[in-house]
């Protein structure tokens, strides 16, 4: 039985939510917190509920949380600037760490997380951040037959990353606690194209602007990064909160990855990939993935090598923060 504490609710803490809830004889979750200012923990009590767990010890401090509660997993989910601290303190108190993406909104902080996080290795702690997209049918499906080599090799790659803006919470509205369109949504399809392709970047430049943004402060509404990466291999990601409140999709996520023998397409909001090769067009029938909290705590018992990293975790945030900057200054930054 591996008892689960909660930080925060300000993303994806349902993708564990739902797992533990599937799962009563594996986990138990023994308290939560708000961990940053404002966060409205009431919508994780209420996932807990529908998820038929009772509502937990609430501590207004997560680090007295974790200190007398001593548990085996933290899920990290307060405002992105707070990441890093929280998965640092957690790491360092050899608490396994799924953590939400960002992982840290500065190079700084992602540095010193990186520091505790290898010594925690050493004593067989692990982290993730929460990369949901990975485990979409579609991509995960994509993924799979470009490890078997359908499109040969991998030449460039088209990946784009689209929300619906609506009102946004406080957190979004500033990029003190934000940290940024690029890291926060971007990050999807920034860690598709290093996944897919598994090529490190060498240089990075971006644009981004805040107009349109639909009144939610300093958020910028677009953006745009272009990557020069290993081998000569190219891919460019655009970003948006430009899609119409009409769409039958909260999100657009695609990616076009083009190879030698072939190229695949994903087109999320239609659940679909195309393959175009030797046979010509085909849609590829969908692969079940697992679940990724699952797919997690599997690789903390030794029965998985997960489909993320921490190594992966920090590198996909690394390449995002450096995109910022690159938009922010008007650089090419060179890894």
């Amino acid at each position: 039985m591996k008892k689960v504490c909660f930080i925060g609710a300000c993303g994806h803490f349902g993708s564990a939510v739902s797992v533990i809830g599937s799962h009563p004889e594996r986990f138990t979750v023994s308290a939560i917190s708000a961990g940053s200012e404002q966060v409205d923990i009431s919508r994780l009590e209420a996932a807990l509920v529908q998820n038929g767990i009772a509502v937990p010890k609430r501590y207004d401090d997560y680090r007295q949380m974790l200190t007398e509660e001593k548990p085996d997993i933290a899920v990290v989910d307060g405002y992105f600037c707070d990441h890093a601290e929280m998965s640092a303190y957690a790491l360092a108190m050899g608490i396994h760490v799924y953590c939400e993406k960002p992982v840290a909104t500065t190079l700084e902080d992602l540095e010193i997380l990186k520091t505790v996080y290898a010594k925690a290795a050493r004593k067989g702690v692990h982290f993730a951040y929460m990369l949901t997209t990975r485990y979409d049918p579609w991509f995960y499906t994509a993924y799979q037959a470009v490890q078997q080599g359908v499109i040969g090799e991998i030449r460039m790659l088209n990946g784009q990353k689209s929300y619906k803006a609506g009102t946004r919470a406080p957190l979004f509205h500033q990029r003190k606690t934000y940290g940024g369109t690029i890291p926060w949504v971007g990050i999807h399809a920034i860690d598709w194209v290093l996944w897919f392709s598994g090529k490190k970047v060498e240089r990075v430049t971006a644009v981004q602007s805040s107009q349109a943004n639909g009144g939610n402060g300093t958020m910028e509404a677009t953006a745009i990064c272009m990557f020069q990466m290993e081998d000569e291999v190219v891919a460019h990601v655009n970003i948006d909160y430009l899609r119409p409140q009409s769409a039958p999709t909260h999100g657009d996520d695609r990616i076009r990855i083009a190879g030698t023998k072939g190229v695949i397409e994903v087109r999320g909001s239609e659940g679909k990939v195309y393959l175009i090769a030797d046979k010509g067009l085909q849609e590829l029938e969908l692969l079940t993935p697992p679940k990724i909290f699952e797919d997690f705590v599997d690789g903390i018992d030794g029965k998985v090598q997960p489909l993320i990293t921490a190594e992966q975790s920090f590198y996909a945030t690394e390449v995002c923060l450096k995109a910022q900057l690159a938009a922010d200054t008007g650089r090419i930054i060179v890894f």
